[in-house]
């Protein structure tokens, strides 16, 4: 394109990844809020019933619970993930939809710059053929 510069100004290391920064301090506040409440839980049954609070009985199940809470996140992440790539993939309804909408955009960019969108077709089999 004619007079188009792209700056390739570097974004601070905040800005870049602030997605992944915040996600990450949400997941170890969360982590910490399990672990605290979870200890609160294990200290208050444990004097119930008479006993003394211990790691070696509140670890294991703390970390098994962690584990439980992340295998059924992770399954539900990996679905979705996994799922709408293939759907989208497979050509759901949606995903033509969107086909359609952006093929029709791109032909009437390619109509106001005097171009045949019908010819770039032509055009573009000839290169797969090829």
């Amino acid at each position: 394109m004619k007079g188009l510069t792209v700056s390739r100004v570097k974004p601070r290391f905040t800005k870049a990844y602030s997605f992944g920064l915040v996600t990450g301090l949400f997941f170890v506040l969360s982590w910490a809020a399990q672990f605290i409440f979870q200890m609160m839980s294990e200290r208050n049954e444990a004097e119930q019933h008479g006993q003394v609070f211990t790691w070696s009985d509140f670890l294991p199940q703390f970390f098994s619970s962690t584990f439980e809470n992340w295998q059924s996140e992770f399954l539900q992440l990996v679905w979705q993930a996994a799922g709408l790539a293939f759907f989208y993939f497979w050509g759901s309804s949606q995903s033509r939809e969107g086909d359609d909408r952006l093929e029709a955009k791109v032909d009437r960019l390619l109509s106001e710059q005097g171009i045949d969108p019908a010819e770039f077709d032509y055009r573009e089999e000839e290169e797969v053929q090829g």
